[in-house]
């Protein structure tokens, strides 16, 4: 099979990995790529975001089968072009996709099954939101509607913070994405992340993560993409599984069906759990990032078998074979990272790292400069390590970590707190 991987980051580093090692993969081609990608498959340089162009490609290089790795192209209706082209495709419609690009519609959509989420207000105005904020008073959750690549979301906990996070939004701080936001109520409990394939019909669930969304150890600094993950998570237990099933994902999954826009892809609920009770914090349509690199490690080469099933209307087929371990993923980081940041600084040590079943480091934000491993990101480097406990993925991933000699980059030291 030749396969097309759309992407660049660590996700598609991890899922390059993991589908090489399926007997069934003869050429595999990751557009755009990266440095570390490159070291085991083909990279093309291509608008991963103009469906023709990659439908174009497509059918110069006879490919099979194209996985969609980040949200913009599924959010820009490329799967649509590659189906309409004939293609086998894993990734959701363009209209599926709002359930990731527009936080307003999947409200629309818990509020249409009854899923259980927090009580919000949808804002275009100024002044309503402010007078939304002053009413509800603070802890509250200001978020822009659109993508915002993981950054447009403000936990604020002072009135003062949320006033500057509407204000912030509204007078755009993300472009278009910020347009419109949503003011919601602040929910506490444990968050984690909860993973199913979905073929329009069948709900497979495929994992469970943990990821630290904060920039700074104890959980402190700014929101960022992701600082480490680590799967599975200890706070979904099986009860806790089962009623996000039945009352969030399956309803939401029946929902979309109703409407017409069947959901065919990967789900990925973050969820807050307290008491023992999930409730929906947002929905992504795409493998998390970093959550997809402690999976990856985890899954290994069946993942190709799960995802080309999910393309095909055919997971009831089909079940993941999960191993008793766990894995873990620390993220190095530019210095500055959420904020501004210097690129092009240079990697050291990574060639020496041992990369092998059980231990990987991912390429985020790299390129090759002069034969050097350079940064050019904010997240650069995912170093993911497998043990037959949390603790023995611990050990191991530190040690890597304590390998790399990247004097520009930062890194949590506490990844996995919670479960340790």
């Amino acid at each position: 099979m030749n396969i097309l991987i759309l992407g660049g980051g660590g996700r598609e580093h991890s899922l390059a990995w993991a589908v090489k090692q399926n007997p069934k993969c003869d050429r595999l081609i990751v557009a755009p790529g990266n440095a570390g990608i490159a070291q085991i498959a083909e990279c093309a340089a291509l608008n991963i975001e103009d469906g023709d162009v990659v439908a174009g490609f497509c059918a110069d290089n006879a490919v099979d089968f194209v996985i969609i790795g980040p949200e913009a192209p599924l959010a820009a209706g490329v799967a649509d072009v590659l189906r309409s082209n004939g293609l086998v495709v894993f990734g959701c419609s363009q209209a599926a996709a709002q359930l990731e690009s527009s936080k307003s519609f999947t409200k629309a959509i818990c509020d249409a099954c009854d899923a259980p989420t927090a009580r919000y207000g949808h804002f275009t105005d100024a002044k309503a939101a402010h007078d939304y904020v002053t009413a509800q008073g603070a802890p509250i959750v200001i978020k822009a509607d659109g993508l915002a690549a993981g950054k447009g979301v403000v936990v604020a906990m002072d009135i003062d913070t949320a006033h500057t996070a509407v204000d912030d939004m509204l007078g755009g701080q993300f472009g278009d994405a910020g347009a419109e936001v949503l003011i919601e109520d602040f929910m506490d409990g444990e968050e984690a992340s909860f993973f199913v394939l979905c073929d329009g019909t069948t709900v497979l669930p495929v994992g469970t993560a943990q990821d630290h969304k904060r920039a700074f150890d104890g959980d402190n600094g700014p929101n960022t993409g992701g600082m480490g993950a680590y799967s599975p998570a200890p706070v979904l237990t099986e009860d806790i599984v089962t009623i996000a099933l039945r009352d969030i994902v399956e309803p939401t999954v029946a929902e979309m069906a109703k409407r017409g826009t069947p959901f065919q892809g990967i789900l990925y609920a973050g969820l807050m759990i307290k008491d023992g009770l999930p409730r929906l914090v947002e929905y992504n349509v795409r493998f998390g990032d970093p959550e997809c690199q402690v999976l990856m490690m985890r899954l290994g080469g069946q993942i190709l078998d799960l995802l080309h099933a999910c393309a095909e209307n055919r997971l009831s087929d089909v079940t993941p074979n999960w191993a008793d371990d766990h894995a873990m993923t620390v993220v190095m980081a530019a210095k500055g990272y959420p904020g501004a940041y210097e690129k092009g600084s240079q990697i050291n040590n990574l060639i020496a790292l041992s990369e092998t079943s059980s231990e990987m480091t991912f390429h985020a934000g790299t390129a090759t400069k002069d034969g050097q491993i350079v940064a050019t990101g904010g997240r650069v480097l995912n170093v993911t390590a497998r043990g037959a406990t949390l603790k023995d993925a611990h050990a191991k991933v530190y040690a890597m970590v304590h390998h790399i000699d990247w004097p520009d980059g930062f890194y949590r030291t506490d990844i996995g707190y919670r479960a340790l």
